[in-house]
């Protein structure tokens, strides 16, 4: 899958990835291979990036996430730096 983290100000993240771990506004869910369809709000919180040699973790400020045939764009409002 090829995930694309984008902010008003930068592109945060692209790659690919086996799994993605997102703050959904009804809740937290995880998005794997061949995930159906969806467009979701998100509130602040942790993304969870997988891939196949490590984890990375983006805190970000709300936005909305787009599924679509293995391709994933979260549009985040921010991110908060460490």
């Amino acid at each position: 899958m090829k995930l694309t983290v984008i902010t008003p100000d930068k592109l945060a993240y692209e790659g690919d990835v086996t799994a993605v771990t997102v703050p959904g506004s009804a809740g937290s869910f995880q998005i794997l291979k061949d995930h159906a369809a969806i467009v979701s709000t998100l509130e602040d919180g942790k993304v969870i990036i997988k891939n196949i040699n490590d984890e990375l973790v983006i805190i970000i400020k709300g936005g909305v996430v787009e599924v679509k045939d293995n391709n994933i764009i979260i549009l985040a409002e921010g991110i908060v730096e460490n």
